[in-house]
């Protein structure tokens, strides 16, 4: 690779010309500028940012770690992140747990030896991981995304999913349907308790309804299909089946409403179904999907203000900042 003593030695220049026309360009003539730059030009010489960072005891990389990179709201919640970063001149790192408590403690452990500006990550459970803390003592900001910090000393971003497990109630019950049902995913997921939290609290206020529950490993579209294959053969008979269903996201909910398709089960006539967040894919299924929308950019975007925040001047105490879900209807309920 070219380096900086490469360029100065075919400019016919210092050292120190050359980091100046790259640092301080104003402290060189024009001429000698439009010479090194002409060489910096012709020999390909790329600045090693991470080099030079290092030794001016600065970073300008944000590390973000998501639960399931695959999953459509934290696509566009990165892109929140991404968004915000830019308009700062920082560059975004993403890095994938998969839904393992293992592989989450491994990404932030790495990350300690990197020397990034902070960490935007979205926790597996609700204590905030041994390795989180440790980049925390060792001066790395870090910010919760989509999820509460155990302490007031890390600074997080979130929706109000009680909230908005009870708005799908509200809908659904306000339509007619008595009998309903919950699919969920890991209960050691914060978001799919709350969820389920603020439905059937919402459901059990009114006399005569009932909530039914159904829980399941992953939060994809094969486990909402494997969902309604149940609910099918739990509730065999038309007058007992429940006539509602409310998904912990839209991938589960997509992958019941698949299922209704196939088995010729008429959505929303037989079976009503709701998901959550909103995903852009949930306007556009065979049969639109009704969905509690989250600000997914503005979350990935509110954690970089908290992150930036947090890097100028380190407050010790910080107020969560909870965002309202909202309920949008279309033809699936």
């Amino acid at each position: 690779m070219v380096g900086i003593k490469d360029v100065a030695r075919a400019a016919g220049v210092s050292v120190g010309t050359v980091s100046n026309v790259l640092n301080r360009p104003e402290l060189v003539s024009p001429a000698r500028r439009e010479l090194v730059e002409a060489t910096i030009e012709r020999l390909g010489y790329v600045r090693n940012e991470s080099a030079r960072q290092l030794r001016a005891g600065t970073s300008r990389t944000i590390a973000l770690v998501v639960v399931d990179v695959a999953n459509p709201f934290f696509a566009d919640v990165i892109a929140g992140v991404e968004e915000a970063a830019d308009e700062v001149g920082a560059l975004v790192v993403v890095s994938n747990s998969g839904g393992s408590v293992d592989r989450e403690g491994r990404h932030l452990t790495r990350l300690k030896a990197q020397q990034v500006m902070g960490v935007l990550f979205s926790p597996i459970r609700d204590d905030l991981p041994e390795a989180a803390e440790e980049l925390e003592r060792a001066g790395t900001p870090v910010v919760v995304v989509d999820g509460t910090a155990a302490t007031l000393s890390t600074p997080s971003v979130a929706v109000d999913d009680v909230e908005g497990g009870r708005l799908a109630a509200e809908h659904l019950l306000a339509r007619g349907h008595r009998s309903l049902v919950y699919v969920g995913g890991p209960h050691e997921l914060r978001q799919v308790r709350d969820r389920e939290r603020g439905f059937t609290e919402e459901v059990d206020r009114h006399p005569g309804t009932r909530a039914h529950s159904l829980s399941f490993d992953d939060l994809d579209v094969r486990a909402g299909s494997r969902a309604a294959a149940q609910l099918f053969a739990t509730w065999t008979g038309p007058g007992e089946r429940p006539t509602a269903v409310f998904c912990a996201n839209d991938l589960l909910a997509l992958g019941v409403l698949n299922e209704c398709l196939r088995r010729g089960v008429r959505v929303p006539h037989e079976l009503a179904i709701v998901g959550y967040d909103d995903i852009t894919y949930a306007g556009t299924a065979a049969v639109p999907l009704t969905s509690v929308r989250q600000p997914r950019e503005q979350l990935g975007r509110a954690a970089v203000e908290l992150l930036l925040n947090e890097v100028a001047a380190a407050p010790e105490v910080t107020t969560p900042r909870l965002f309202t879900p909202e309920l949008v209807v279309r033809e699936s309920s």
